[in-house]
């Protein structure tokens, strides 16, 4: 295997199975020093945790919770001497969903909302019935428009109060034929449009969508249609002076657009599912089935592309998402997920995911070979082929960054009995490390292509099959005879693209409420660029080793990063640290500008941020006044990343472009399957359950295992 993100040690996690009784045997190569692709993480000074980015788990992460409960299970880590002994003890759920409004007078203001979580964890055994289906979605969305209209009716006292005991309330185990006389009469009369009729026609739809195969499709259609065209005719008025009746109605108008563009693409017959909407862009579908302009550039909405870095080329007024994955994404997010909407790490992503897997995966024989860059993955020659064979890698071409002291390297640091990796490589594991440090070589840099020797490893000799788990931007620097030969995998790397980003973290002297925070501890999204998404990480100060008193809050922030024009070649050995620092101006003009809107009172009168806030941990015992004259250079003591390596690029899904995925389940070549969140996977976002679902596709097509069916969401042939 190659590459060591969440696609390739999933692979390694089936692969490896006590059921398998050794059969396969895994050995994992990997860049530099650490594993976590774009979910690694650090501990720096102070043992503070340095991520690539914000990461958090969805509470629809099934296969992701389901591998990693029994990743945990298997450690079986003594709750007495190990703070992370369980997955519990590891994750807290966080049940708010937070976005942002821009008011008229150009100030923001928060938008909370309590999405309520399914029964049970993620990772349970789900029951017979497939919350993934879009009948079960529609079902849903149905259930959800009836409650939110009898609460803003409630609300508003229009007067038009549910009927308990209606003849709509009898119909839900009628006749077909007494369900089609009764829709036929609301819609022959025109009963929609008055305010009985239209609660009535509601409810009657929550019931036509629990079995909408039974019904003819015109009728459930017209019905739809009509329930549309009614409630925006009645509410749109009444909402558009009201901001909490606004942000209420442009989630039924986005609810009712949903429902009547499943219904007219037909997605309930047609076998590709959402897969059939990929063409177009999520907000250009909805605008297409009657969504308003003021709906489809809601805080939800805004929310949504920047959660998915959906900007091509980072550029932030070209936002694009194929309307298929935008729905599906979305509709996982709001109606199946368990436990909570959103699940926190309680520390660092690689200290509570990379860390138990690669203790797991250890104990299990599998081998890491760390400071192996491939350079190269080699196609036999066609001419080497016997008749009716197929192509195979083979050979894999390494760059060795360094030469270790002892055969293995020992990657993880303690934490008070926590497993961590660190934010630097141990030098002094390392031949001539001291060297290495003095230069500053980055062994995780795409620019910094220093070696100390070359390795081939050769089919049969060495391998019999290869996982490639690298990220898709490195694909075109060490596929090349397979982009040269497979017209597929050109088209590919042409069409699925990605994208860079950036982020920063603060640590600060001060709490949330005293900052101006005037609510639950939370992850917003939908702010302003360069930074659109900000998460309160207080939860991990005490998971960090700072003196006593002097650390009160946490808080981070991420975002796409604009592409320059001309991409930079591989000599261009400054690229990398002239990102950095564009993203350092970033972060400084972000906090000078725009984050008194998110913390008021981390802003001077004019302004500019009071830079004294932030805690150095470099000179932790530095007075008030002598922070506050350092002012800008103070961020300095902060982290700061641009994640411009090829394989750290996010995975973008736009329209037209999914089709050009290849699957892990492709056999084309005879002893090479890929895996990561650029993969056909069916849910092709770039996320970790993505990654996930495509590593246990990459061991099935080794080992059959596990079986497809098993793959909880995946729902393609």
């Amino acid at each position: 295997m190659v590459g060591g993100g969440c696609a390739s040690l999933a692979a390694a996690f089936e692969l490896t199975r006590p059921e398998h009784q050794g059969r396969y045997q895994v050995t994992i190569y990997q860049v530099g020093w650490r594993l976590g692709g774009k979910g690694a993480s650090g501990r720096g000074p102070a043992d503070r945790i340095e991520e690539h980015g914000l990461h958090l788990w969805m509470g629809f992460y099934e296969n992701a919770f389901r591998l990693l409960r029994e990743c945990y299970a298997e450690l079986a880590r003594n709750p007495a001497t190990c703070r992370f002994a369980d997955w519990r003890d590891a994750f807290v759920p966080e049940p708010l969903i937070g976005v942002t409004d821009r008011l008229p007078t150009g100030e923001w203001q928060k938008w909370l909302a309590f999405f309520p979580p399914g029964d049970g964890f993620p990772g349970d055994a789900l029951t017979h019935h497939n919350p993934f289906s879009v009948s079960s979605y529609l079902a849903r969305t149905a259930t959800l428009l009836q409650t939110l209209l009898t609460t803003f009716e409630a609300s508003q006292n229009q007067g038009s109060v549910p009927l308990p005991n209606d003849s709509v309330t009898g119909l839900a185990g009628g006749s077909f034929d007494a369900v089609v006389r009764y829709v036929s009469r609301l819609l022959k009369y025109g009963l929609i449009a008055t305010t009985a009729g239209l609660s009535q026609a509601v409810k009657l739809f929550a019931i036509l969508l629990r079995a909408p195969s039974d019904y003819p499709s015109n009728l459930v259609l017209r019905l739809a249609e009509n329930i549309a065209s009614n409630l925006r005719e009645r509410f749109e008025p009444l909402v558009e002076q009201d901001s909490d009746g606004r942000r209420w109605w442009q989630i039924v108008d986005l609810l009712l657009a949903f429902q009547v563009g499943a219904l007219r693409f037909n997605l309930l017959q047609d076998p590709r599912g959402f897969d059939a909407l990929n063409d177009y862009d999520t907000r250009q579908w909805l605008r297409m089935n009657g969504a308003s302009e003021a709906s489809v550039h809601s805080p939800l909405m805004r929310g949504l592309y920047d959660l998915a870095m959906a900007y091509e080329n980072g550029v932030f007024c070209q936002p694009r998402m194929a309307a298929g994955l935008g729905l599906r994404g979305c509709l996982r997010m709001f109606f199946t997920c368990r436990g909570a909407m959103l699940w926190k790490m309680k520390a660092g992503m690689g200290d509570v995911v990379f860390a138990p897997y690669y203790e797991v995966l250890k104990k299990r024989g599998v081998k890491f070979r760390f400071f192996h860059r491939l350079e190269n993955v080699g196609l036999v020659e066609p001419a080497a082929l016997n008749p009716n064979e197929c192509p195979y890698v083979e050979s894999l071409e390494f760059d060795v960054q360094a030469q270790l002291k002892d055969d293995e390297y020992q990657p993880l640091v303690d934490i008070r009995g926590l497993g961590c990796w660190p934010s630097k490589p141990d030098y002094t594991q390392l031949l001539a490390g001291e060297r290495f440090e003095r230069e500053a070589w980055d062994f995780e840099s795409h620019w910094d292509r220093r070696r100390v020797a070359t390795m081939t490893l050769r089919v049969v000799e060495d391998f019999d099959f290869v996982v490639l788990g690298v990220g898709l931007g490195a694909i075109p620097h060490v596929c090349r005879d397979l982009i040269r030969r497979d017209q597929r995998w050109r088209e590919m790397v042409k069409r699925v693209k990605t994208v860079p980003t950036q982020a920063f973290q603060i640590w600060m002297n001060e709490d949330m409420e005293k900052l101006g925070w005037n609510a639950p501890p939370t992850t917003m999204s939908g702010f302003t660029q360069p930074f659109d998404t900000f998460a309160d990480m207080r939860h991990l100060i005490h998971e960090e080793s700072w003196p006593s008193g002097k650390l009160r809050s946490i808080a981070y922030f991420c975002c796409a990063l604009p592409d320059p024009e001309t991409p930079p070649s591989r000599a261009d050995l400054d690229y990398p640290k002239r990102r950095l620092r564009e993203v350092r101006r970033n972060a400084i003009q972000f906090l000078n500008h725009e984050i008194r809107h998110l913390l008021p009172n981390a802003a001077r009168c004019h302004r500019e941020f009071r830079w004294e806030l932030l805690v150095d941990p470099f000179h932790p015992g530095a007075g008030a006044a002598q922070a506050k004259s350092c002012g800008a250079s103070r961020f300095d003591s902060q982290f700061w990343t641009a994640n411009v390596n090829p394989s750290d690029r996010y995975v973008l899904s736009l329209p037209g472009s999914t089709q050009y995925r290849i699957s892990p389940l492709d056999n084309t070549y005879d002893n090479l399957t890929i895996a990561g969140d650029w993969t056909e996977c069916a849910l092709n976002l770039g996320c970790v359950e993505s990654a996930v679902i495509s590593g246990r596709l990459a061991a099935h097509a080794i080992a059959s295992s596990p079986r497809l069916e098993e793959i909880i969401g995946y729902d393609h042939p």
